[in-house]
């Protein structure tokens, strides 16, 4: 679910993705005011970059793998003071672009680097043995 703002901060920050991906590029682009929700700022972002530096304090040592990750879709909304109050990110808009497995955000950047996480939302999609059948039909 949701995070507050200083667990957020304190978990992205964790990863210390500026010290494993010196060269990194996160390519924000397409702004758009929603139509429908004028405080909501919509914009894609595709994140490059080569995974030199080591993560998480070391914990996760450098692999020197390139990271190409698929479009993605944000948003940030606004308060009436100009606050940003809430950010979504990692909304893959195209699975099949990209090297991450399909996954969006840090999940696919762990997952790229060879760290996928060990549950089944930071794993690659499959096609369960229900959807198949379903689909057959």
């Amino acid at each position: 679910g949701p995070l507050k703002k200083d667990p957020f901060l304190a978990a992205f920050q964790s990863f210390k993705l500026d010290e494993g991906f010196p060269d990194a590029k996160f390519n924000y682009y397409h702004f758009r005011v929603d139509p429908f929700e004028p405080s909501r700022v919509w914009y894609d972002a595709r994140f490059f970059g080569t995974n030199t530096g080591d993560l998480i304090g070391g914990t996760l040592k450098a692999t020197n793998k390139k990271v190409e990750s698929p479009p993605q879709s944000c948003s940030m909304c606004f308060n009436d003071n100009g606050e940003c109050t809430q950010l979504t990110v990692g909304y893959v808009m195209d699975k099949q672009l990209g090297n991450t497995g399909g996954l969006g955000g840090v999940y696919g950047i762990l997952y790229a680097i060879g760290y996928g996480l060990p549950f089944p939302e930071a794993q690659p999609w499959e096609k369960s043995f229900q959807y198949s059948a379903f689909t057959t039909f």
